[in-house]
């Protein structure tokens, strides 16, 4: 095994637009912001991942600092290359004397167009994989959940990225109903940029936006335990001299409920066109909420209220379509939904 191993490599990559998680040998080895930094004049690949996430925001002229994938599918071609290179440089960073072939699955939005899959097929193909196959994120999160999606049941996901919000009833190995609409993990950051810059006469970046979304974001108004209110430091609008303001969950959950009622129609459209059958099962397990965005607090219980049937975050729902696409990286030839 270990002489095969030297002459091929396996990845499953979980390519997102907030962060890629890389699976090598069932262990995430990469699990970083999807964003390089650049220089402008050479087109050069200065910083990757979190260091480059350090930099935006904070840049000079001659460096630019790119995010490749918007909406979940790539944006930049050029930079998901370079970004993908980087990242698998992560795992080997000693160049071997020839490069070993590599196999690559990779998780992709359940509405990519064929466009879409090409040119995630093409940045994999020049970074390096001599097979690529695809899996859809909700088929990787159900995978990654732990459920058996060969089974004659019907299973919900529902999975909270950075540029999609993937939702989708499973059974027999296939997508039944699916939607994939853009409001998702960018857009509830943009949302706290306006409110900010709204209510408070602030203007902050989305740095700053993500750690509010992050100590104080919330779903409902009303919570439990709710977290201490966050301070917020920036300019004043007006006249542009700092400010200090705390900023509390209730606000943040006001201010996200528009962005948040969008996924609930979402989410809606797939119910009503659910089988009668699967429904069933539906209502008798629950629907699991996988994805960056399923951290927001209460968003289980404002789901379960809304609908009626139980909603529950997976364990460790950031990494569940990494797993997942580990999982089917293992089983290349048992699953029929592997896209080649």
């Amino acid at each position: 095994m270990g002489l095969f191993s030297f002459f091929n490599q396996e990845l499953a990559i979980d390519l997102g637009t907030a962060n890629t998680i890389i699976t090598y040998n069932d262990k995430i080895v990469v699990d970083e912001p999807s964003i390089v930094a650049i220089d402008r004049n050479t087109g050069k690949l200065i910083a990757i991942g979190e260091k480059a996430r350090q930099m935006h925001g904070k840049t000079h002229e001659n460096i630019k600092t790119i995010r490749p994938l918007r909406d979940g599918v790539i944006a930049d071609f050029n930079a998901a290359e370079l970004m993908i290179r980087g990242l698998i440089k992560m795992i080997n960073p000693h160049p071997r004397l020839f490069s070993p072939s590599m196999r690559m699955v990779i998780a992709i939005p359940s509405g990519s167009t064929e466009v879409e899959i090409r040119a995630v097929r093409d940045s994999s193909e020049h970074a390096g994989a001599r097979d690529v196959f695809m899996i859809y994120e909700p088929m990787a999160a159900a995978l990654g959940i732990g459920l058996d999606v060969e089974a004659p049941e019907g299973n919900m996901v529902i999975d909270i990225g950075g540029g999609t919000t993937e939702i989708a009833v499973i059974s027999l190995s296939g997508i039944v109903c699916n939607k994939s609409i853009r409001t998702a993990g960018d857009v509830f950051t943009a949302d706290i940029m306006e409110y900010m810059r709204h209510q408070h006469n602030m203007r902050i970046g989305e740095r700053t936006a993500e750690d509010i979304k992050i100590n104080v974001g919330a779903a409902l108004p009303d919570l439990e335990s709710p977290p201490p209110d966050y301070i917020v430091k920036g300019p004043h609008q007006m006249t542009s001299l700092p400010i200090e303001i705390p900023v509390s969950y209730q606000e943040i959950a006001h201010c996200l409920d528009k962005s948040i009622s969008k996924v609930e129609v979402a989410i809606l459209q797939v119910l009503e066109e659910t089988p009668p059958e699967l429904f069933k099962d539906l209502v008798n397990s629950c629907i699991y909420l996988a994805g960056g965005g399923s951290l927001l607090r209460g968003l289980d219980k404002r789901l379960t209220d809304k609908y009626n049937i139980a909603v529950r975050v997976a364990d460790d729902p950031l990494h569940a379509v990494a797993r997942g696409t580990g999982i089917a990286l293992k089983n290349v030839n048992r699953f029929s939904f592997l896209m080649r």
